[in-house]
């Protein structure tokens, strides 16, 4: 079985990770879902930009860190939009991952990133957040560093289209999503 840890949007833990780590658990998996803002939930995407500005950067990439002590070194990181960047800043600490699952946002490939590793990208198309020129050079910085970088875009939902809380939400994009993410995963633990 693998271990994924999902690291939540701007908008705090909310029912999105929760049910991530349900989905992932029902499929035979280890799942958490840490709470990186101990607590704070944001009504709107402007006031979790607000409650990140007052976390701040770094204690919210420490928290993470803290939360993925105890957990196999192999443990797949993953992360909903913010989330994505969160898991992005412990990739290069944790060479021996056994893959990386982007929800919802491009963030950095690892200096250190092995050859052949699982990377897995899922964005609307289009997003807001994600100009097709910024996952235009992700694609070419994936191809570049040899990891083995499956991208998947979901035209007609929002940002975060598999959150069902939210207008983004597109359930057929959603479930698509998830199925993906539940094959990649036992791919990742077939490969253990």
């Amino acid at each position: 079985m693998a271990t994924v840890i999902f690291f939540h949007s701007v908008y705090g833990l909310r029912s999105l990770e929760n049910e991530a780590v349900e989905r992932v658990q029902a499929a035979g998996h280890k799942a958490f879902a840490p709470d990186l803002y101990e607590g704070l939930i944001a009504r709107s995407i402007e006031e979790g930009f607000e409650f990140k500005d007052e976390i701040g950067w770094p204690t919210i990439c420490e928290r993470a860190e803290w939360a993925m002590a105890g957990l196999p070194a192999s443990t797949v990181l993953a992360g909903f939009s913010m989330g994505a960047a969160v898991a992005a800043s412990l990739w290069p600490k944790r060479p021996k991952t056994a893959g990386v699952l982007f929800l919802h946002g491009i963030a950095g490939i690892a200096d250190n990133a092995r050859k052949g590793l699982p990377v897995q990208l899922h964005l609307a198309e289009p997003d807001p957040f994600e100009p097709e020129e910024d996952v235009a050079a992700w694609r070419s910085a994936a191809a570049r560093s040899g990891i083995a970088a499956d991208i998947f875009t979901y035209p007609g939902g929002g940002h975060l289209y598999t959150d069902a809380s939210l207008p983004d939400y597109d359930a057929t994009a959603a479930d698509l999503t998830w199925k993906r993410v539940i094959s990649f995963l036992d791919a990742v633990d077939a490969q253990a």
